[in-house]
């Protein structure tokens, strides 16, 4: 398969990971509720000239299928970005990006309860090498410490977080809406935009400043318009299974990128409990012999037009 295939889970993983770090560069700079909202609308800005005549084509099935779109934008926009940025205030861009690499396994396992999808052999030992990696990333190099609850409040924040994108796939899943991605995504970043105004005018309004504006437009742009449309584009070519491992990299990504940026250093416990997440989440996408059979899942799909 030729390698230029590959580019675009690879950009839109690297993206990824510079989110990480954009992250803790908000901390100070703007609330965790300012940029959460700042940047979906900025995104929505950007893409209505170009989206919104095709989305008014499809406005039936658009108000049709709203409540499904305002769950997806929740889940997919809301809490995944909005968690992400209150979990930078008390951990690191390293363990943000180790904890969001679980969302490969976590969708694995959140299949198997909703869709009914048969549990794989990798599936299993990969849950229990990833929840050992968790536990000792979570008790900063002492697993048996999270008997005493001594677990920073952002990694926990960021686990949620990370939950909440993979039930976002498995209703991605559940839900094959009939709508042309782009168009999909749109109605996503509507619902979003509405679901985010309400924290943004409750919580603390930060002005939009020379500090803090390409905070806002890296977020809103490339973290959420260009990775959209290259990992559209690389599900598209070589599957989304295949495209589901790059998000494996996003440990080392984000740590390099931390490391250049904000002097952040790596410990054993990174380095170990790193690798058992990503042994973890390798073993459940390339073992995937189910145990046993259940129930066929819907089309994998998000849309099935192109």
């Amino acid at each position: 398969m030729p390698l230029l295939l590959f580019l675009p889970p690879l950009g839109a993983v690297l993206i990824w990971s510079g989110n990480m770090t954009i992250n803790q560069l908000t901390v100070g700079a703007i609330a965790p509720s300012s940029i959460a909202f700042l940047r979906w609308l900025l995104a929505l800005a950007v893409l209505t000239p170009f989206v919104a005549p095709a989305a008014w084509r499809y406005r039936d099935t658009l108000r049709r299928e709203w409540p499904k779109l305002a769950v997806l934008g929740l889940l997919g926009m809301g809490l995944w970005q909005g968690l992400a940025y209150v979990a930078a205030e008390t951990t690191s861009a390293t363990n943000m990006g180790i904890l969001a690499a679980m969302v490969p396994l976590l969708t694995v396992l959140l299949s198997a309860l909703i869709l009914r999808e048969a549990p794989s052999v990798g599936g299993i030992l990969g849950g229990l090498f990833a929840l050992c990696g968790v536990a000792l990333l979570l008790g900063r190099g002492n697993p048996l410490s999270l008997l005493e609850l001594e677990i920073a409040s952002g990694d926990a924040l960021m686990l949620v977080a990370a939950t909440c994108y993979a039930l976002y796939g498995v209703m991605l899943k559940r839900w094959p809406l009939d709508l042309p991605p782009w168009v999909l995504l749109y109605g996503q970043v509507i619902c979003a935009v509405l679901i985010l105004l309400p924290p943004y005018l409750l919580g603390p309004m930060t002005p939009v400043t020379s500090s803090n504006a390409g905070l806002i437009a890296y977020a809103g742009i490339p973290a959420s318009i260009v990775t959209t449309y290259l990992w559209m584009l690389a599900i598209r070519r070589i599957g989304a299974s295949r495209a589901s491992i790059f998000i494996n990299l996003m440990p080392l990504f984000s740590a390099l990128i931390a490391m250049a940026v904000l002097g952040e250093r790596l410990a054993l416990f990174h380095v170990f409990g790193g690798a058992l997440v990503l042994a973890g989440v390798i073993m459940a996408q390339t073992l995937t012999s189910p145990l046993g059979r259940t129930a066929p899942a819907p089309n994998d799909a998000p849309g099935r037009r192109p």
